[in-house]
């Protein structure tokens, strides 16, 4: 089914049925493929740090500049806003996946970004993992394989989270700040700051008590802000 290129995204992006085999779609997906590909193969043969963050801001469509280069013991520091990605990764269109400072990747990640994937700072995600922000309709006749249409929800990760191995987010999850993911888990719904989650579907098991973090954060914070 032909689609305007411009509106199909819009509706892509916007949670909405849309086509997925389009020219332009087909064309970002390409892009991301053999990006994700030059980045497996640098990290495999060892490239340095900052060869690495190049190719991912390739794959992620991050057109920054990078620091200025430093002492070989300096670049892990300068660098540090960048996320660490262990190989092989996937990442479905890349440009639309969002990722804070010093977030660590572990092998094997998948990320679905039919709609806007965010991993929030200091987030730390174990091998295996995926986010899925793609989904299909339910209906078969509508869904009809490769000729019907596709839709997802966007998937938003807050920040100092940990993902332990092979745990799959489905699409449309919020999960909030400083929450561990135990290890095989299926995140299906929203999860709320500082809890411990866990199975299929997961489910709180541990809630933290962070009072006083959360205070003399708020307090360094004020600090800083009268500096």
């Amino acid at each position: 089914m032909a689609a305007d290129p411009t509106n199909n995204r819009r509706r892509m992006l916007a949670g909405e049925l849309y086509w997925a085999f389009t020219p332009d779609l087909n064309a970002d997906r390409a892009h991301s493929k053999v990006a994700c590909g030059r980045y497996n193969q640098a990290w495999a043969a060892g490239a340095p740090r900052r060869k690495l963050v190049e190719l991912w801001n390739d794959i992620v469509g991050d057109k920054n500049p990078l620091p200025p280069p430093a002492n070989p013991e300096d670049e892990d520091r300068v660098l540090s806003a960048y996320p660490y990605v262990d190989a092989p990764i996937k990442l479905d269109y890349g440009i639309y996946c969002k990722f804070g400072p010093q977030v660590y990747i572990n092998s094997n990640a998948t990320f679905l970004d039919t709609c806007t994937i965010s991993i929030g700072a200091r987030t730390l995600i174990g091998p295996n993992c995926s986010f899925y922000a793609a989904t299909h309709p339910t209906d078969p006749f509508l869904r009809n394989g490769l000729s019907g249409p596709e839709s997802g929800k966007p998937i938003t990760v807050g920040e100092d989270c940990w993902f332990g191995g092979s745990v799959v987010v489905c699409p449309g999850v919020t999960i909030g700040r400083g929450v561990t993911v135990g290890a095989g888990s299926v995140v299906t719904k929203d999860v709320e700051d500082f809890v411990v989650v866990a199975g299929n579907p997961a489910r709180v098991i541990k809630r933290l008590d962070v009072r006083e973090q959360l205070e003399r954060e708020r307090v360094n914070k004020g600090k800083g802000e009268e500096s």
